[in-house]
């Protein structure tokens, strides 16, 4: 087979996927702008980075079968660019900068239009220390016309330092004093899954002789507050429920560096979709949720009302955010900040092995397998994947139509939301046999785990794959996956 240069390749997936933007447009498309805001965190005013629809709201939410039809502005004094996370748009809309378009510069706008993919999704600029500052925000495309009220959760970790400074701290190993060192295996994992009504499970596919006397790495940053809805617990969102209702709560971590659980205390729980994409119903109190993922918990508030915090708890650590739902009349009362230390989420793979998709991938053999390993360190702090940074990286190859099937096998003590651009896949092994497990767009794996994915190739393009920790991103935790016709 003759073999294109990058550059060539690029160039010809480019030219090949701006074909759609000559098609007709919806009749007034949707307005998006890049600008600047404030928040009031804790009585002081931060300016963060945002994206905001006509009226000033974050992010977007489209009806049911709306085209997802976009003019994207850059109203920041930078060049940006944004990633359309969960969507599948032709290669030359995905939002990598140059790869093939380039950055918006101060003042430009470009259109979008393609078929949105129904679910919870979210956008963010595909530049680290951008996405730190906050450059991120919702993206909801309605499955139906709702019968429930639906809530809408966005998670972030903020920082008062300036986003450039945040990444080199992380990346210098400055930060290390911060980190929870000494979270063994047996903190985390199952203790922290005793609100699931799961059953017995075992630990996916961990190597526990390897991680005996071994310690995790988790928050390697101490953010100065976490955010939900750009609030915290000292003036959280109420959101006014009926009593006795349905509610649908979209959650969405948008975090740069932190994995939370989601606690919904005292309400009836059932985990419905994952990355936008239904799995059979899952009961629980308490759902782990990494940097890139999201999920839709479907909650019953009890017909005698009342008020009901839905909280985000940073994972090995005390701190903690959120929102409240109330019915009219009833008292809201003050919830700290600050809790009993949650357990590490990133221990084990004992909420993903129990989750079923809906809709499985149909069952074939695999024509291209890859084991990718990735590992890092902390000092000098970079990640790699199957040894080499981004850059001296070697791209994963397929033709269109192909059965990918990719197992990601982490050697590091860190945890690793792996993201797949362009594509959606499904989880099929952690090691303890094939299943039909959730589709996704990005699947944490643990430390010392493996877990394996599978997926049919899409359009002929380079679409990223990488780790969704910002600072692991930054140092070269990227890589490609190349697709030819």
């Amino acid at each position: 087979m003759t073999r294109l240069s990058r550059r060539s390749f690029l160039a010809a997936s480019a030219g090949m996927a701006l074909l759609p933007l000559c098609s007709a447009r919806a009749a007034t498309p949707r307005r998006l702008t890049a600008t600047r805001r404030t928040l009031d965190i804790r009585g002081k005013a931060a300016t963060v980075l945002g994206l905001v629809d006509e009226g000033g709201r974050p992010g977007l939410i489209l009806a049911p079968g709306e085209r997802f039809a976009v003019d994207l502005a850059n109203g920041l004094d930078f060049d940006t660019l944004i990633h359309w996370h969960g969507q599948i748009p032709p290669n030359v809309q995905d939002g990598v900068p140059d790869m093939p378009a380039p950055m918006l510069k101060p003042g430009e706008s470009r259109s979008y239009d393609f078929a949105a993919r129904p679910g919870t999704h979210w956008m963010h600029a595909h530049i680290p220390e951008q996405e730190i500052g906050l450059l991120a925000a919702p993206l909801i495309v309605r499955e139906r016309e709702p019968d429930r009220q639906e809530v809408v959760l966005f998670l972030h970790d903020f920082s008062f330092t300036p986003p450039a400074e945040v990444l080199a701290q992380i990346t210098s190993g400055a930060s290390m004093a911060g980190m929870d060192h000494g979270m063994s295996h047996d903190a985390g994992g199952m203790s922290g899954m005793s609100g699931m009504d799961m059953g017995k499970m075992e630990l996916g596919s961990m190597d526990m002789s390897a991680m005996s006397g071994m310690a995790m790495d988790l928050n390697d940053f101490d953010f100065d507050a976490y955010l939900a809805n750009d609030r915290t617990l000292v003036d959280p969102e109420v959101v006014r429920v009926d009593k006795g209702a349905p509610v649908l709560v979209r959650i969405i971590n948008a975090a740069s560096a932190t994995v939370f659980w989601v606690d919904t205390g005292a309400l009836d729980t059932r985990l419905v979709a994952v990355d936008g994409e239904p799995v059979v119903p899952l009961p629980g109190r308490r759902f782990g949720i990494a940097m890139g993922q999201r999920l839709d918990l479907q909650v019953r508030v009890p017909p005698e009302g009342g008020a009901f915090p839905i909280l985000a708890l940073r994972e090995g650590a005390v701190e903690r955010t959120g929102i409240i739902l109330a019915t009219a009349g009833a008292a809201i009362e003050h919830v700290a900040g600050q809790g009993e230390a949650a357990p590490a989420f990133s221990a084990d793979l004992a909420q993903e092995a129990s989750l079923r998709a809906v809709t499985p991938l149909p069952d074939r053999p695999a024509d291209v397998t890859k084991m990718m390993m990735l590992a890092g360190q902390m000092q000098p702090y970079v990640w790699t994947i199957d040894g080499a940074t981004y850059g001296q990286h070697k791209p994963v190859l397929a033709r269109t139509g192909q059965r990918v099937e990719i197992m990601f096998h982490n050697m590091s003590m860190m945890s690793h939301p792996m993201h797949l651009h362009g594509h959606k896949f499904q989880v099929v092994d952690m090691g303890q046999g094939r299943f039909a497990g959730a589709v996704r767009d990005t699947v944490l794996v643990p430390p010392m785990a493996r877990v394996t994915v599978a997926f049919d190739a899409g359009e002929p393009a380079a679409w990223m794959l990488h780790c969704h920790h910002m600072a692991h991103l930054a140092t070269g935790m990227m890589t490609e996956f190349v697709v030819s016709a």
